[in-house]
């Protein structure tokens, strides 16, 4: 929590004023019991002073209304500080996740990622504005008002004294013991919305097993398990008002007590009394509030490191500045017995991988679900680097080029069709900001996407967030056709048409080929029809290549790849 700290520097003068306001307005919330005092000793005593009464009353309002200047004052520099503040973390997290690699993405999930984009960064907002406000002004008027007491009645400050360590004792206890209580109470409603996302996302799941019934008695369980962890957490925590108020009224009890036997010997007066029941009162509203502001300080600088823990996770790869290394023009894409492994994973995702693919050639890459062969072509984009072993584009190893050549280089279409809120045009744009509505318009047609826009109205449509207005193909076809408008060197179809028909697959397999002659394709698929009339089709297993040639050669020498052929080709009684 502490480094974040840094991103509050801009706002010192805001964190300074803040305190400050705050200050005076306990100041003067410290005077008005000794000018009621004055009030009652003064204007009430020996038949009533009017015109001094008047004087007084206006006194307190003018108090009150400077008071409340102060206190709106320092609420505004704390709410600039905090809400600036926090801003300025959100956008150096988010800035700083955009450097992550897949590597630590897939480590912290996306799903934590949000709730540190929001959660966690609105309790840092509310602590750090919390704070500004009543770190130095409750401390200041329980002390002050104790001190306050020992000028009028030394005695009497000495009860304040021994409250005071009382009430420490009751409201810091009580504190301390229910922090960990909230920790599992935030532990219980993880489970609760964990199973919550889980239904809402896989409802139709649930019902087609008519499950509905278990997944209920599910949710209550753990809806139980939090209530119960809220009710007693909430029992304990219920403890700190009842307890303080004895403790206070007590103290008055002992302070009428005592003083009333001085008011009658005329050692103190009416007036002081009421001044020290009112000093006691101001004291136990600002333990109340110093216990909650503690609370809230600690879950916010939980938030903070959560925070801080992401930030200070380094990429593990890092791209030069500039692309070192001289180009050569024999291959487009070389793999030098790669070897790959995910972060924490025991074994290796693909193992002694070594081919080579000269420019313009077309690559199928066929296996079984979870062969690896998304992991490999990830690695051409440089999303993963290899533990052992190198991938090179045009002889560069790939971890030798900038990022901004490598993505002009090479355009992927991942298995996932992701489009993003806005008209067809923005979406297609994302590839290349300067596509005129012509190359645009080849894209899409080459995509065989040309009738998703017509029925859409055109470029202009808009596609609504994550494209929940498109179906699965559509969206797929419209993924295609943004990286077609980016006319890379590379192009990776990374099972981007298993939403297609045949006949439109293999009419957009065919439009591919007429318009990237000059570049090099990689086509995922799980289908032998995508991928066997490629120049070259690589077959993977368990990540390993375990076949590598033509479609007839491995029909001939490839046992893995001529099943998978079998399995979708060869009709039943052959």
């Amino acid at each position: 929590m502490k480094k974040l700290l840094r991103y509050i520097k801009p706002y010192i003068k805001e964190c300074i004023l803040s305190p400050l306001f705050k200050m005076l307005e306990a100041l003067l919330d410290l005077a008005v019991p000794m000018i009621i005092a004055q009030l009652i000793d003064v204007g009430l005593a020996g038949g009533g002073d009017t015109g001094y009464i008047i004087k007084m009353c206006c006194l307190l309002i003018g108090l009150g209304l400077v008071g409340l200047g102060f206190s709106v004052t320092a609420q505004y520099f704390a709410a600039k500080a905090s809400v600036s503040f926090v801003a300025r973390v959100r956008q150096a997290l988010f800035s700083h996740i955009q450097t992550l690699t897949y590597t630590e993405i897939d480590t912290l999930g996306t799903s934590s990622l949000i709730t540190r984009m929001t959660s966690d960064a609105n309790q840092v907002q509310n602590g750090t504005n919390l704070t500004l406000r009543l770190i130095m002004r409750s401390p200041f008027v329980v002390f002050g008002a104790m001190i306050m007491a020992f000028t009028i009645d030394k005695a009497s400050g000495g009860i304040f004294a021994a409250s005071i360590g009382v009430l420490s004792v009751i409201v810091f206890g009580i504190m301390l013991s229910c922090v960990p209580l909230y920790k599992k109470v935030q532990s219980r409603l993880d489970g609760v919305l964990e199973i919550t996302k889980e239904n809402l996302t896989g409802a139709r799941v649930i019902r087609a097993f008519c499950l509905e019934n278990e997944e209920t008695e599910e949710f209550s369980r753990r809806n139980n398990a939090l209530t119960k962890m809220q009710e007693f957490t909430g029992r304990i925590s219920a403890l700190m008002n009842p307890l303080t108020y004895i403790v206070v009224n007590l103290a008055i009890v002992w302070l009428i007590h005592t003083d009333a036997i001085k008011v009658n010997t005329g050692l103190l007066t009416q007036g002081a009394v009421v001044a020290l029941y009112n000093y006691m009162s101001q004291i136990l509203v600002e333990l109340v509030k110093l216990a909650s502001l503690i609370i809230s300080i600690t879950k916010a600088v939980a938030c903070g490191n959560r925070i801080q823990a992401v930030l200070e996770i380094e990429p593990s790869t890092v791209a030069p500045e500039k692309t070192i290394g001289e180009k050569s023009g024999e291959y487009a894409v070389e793999f030098n017995n790669v070897y790959l492994r995910y972060k924490n994973a025991a074994e290796d995702s693909l193992s002694a991988i070594d081919f080579k693919v000269k420019h313009g050639e077309t690559v199928g890459i066929i296996g079984g679900t979870g062969s690896g062969k998304t992991s490999l072509v990830n690695m051409i984009a440089g999303f993963y680097r290899t533990r052992e072993g190198s991938v090179l584009i045009d002889g560069i190893d790939v971890k030798n080029y900038s990022d901004e050549e490598l993505i002009d280089k090479v355009g992927i279409v991942p298995q996932k069709a992701v489009l993003f809120g806005g008209t067809i045009r923005e979406n297609m744009r994302w590839g290349n900001e300067n596509a005129d509505d012509n190359a645009i318009m080849n894209a899409v047609e080459a995509a065989q996407a040309a009738d998703v826009v017509k029925a859409k109205g055109g470029l202009d449509a808009v596609i609504e967030q994550g494209g929940r207005n498109l179906s699965g193909g559509q969206r797929q076809r419209l993924t295609i056709a943004r990286a077609l408008v980016k006319n890379p060197e590379i192009l990776i179809l990374d099972d981007s048409a298993s939403a297609l028909d045949f006949a439109t697959d293999a009419s957009l397999r065919k439009a591919i080929n007429e318009k990237c002659n000059d570049t090099t394709v990689f086509i995922v698929s799980q289908r032998t029809a995508s991928v066997m009339g490629a120049d070259k089709i690589l077959v993977l297993d368990d990540g390993e290549a375990v076949g590598a040639g033509t479609h007839s050669q491995l029909m001939e020498n490839c046992a893995v790849y001529r099943e998978i052929y079998d399995s979708q080709f060869k009709k039943e009684g052959e």
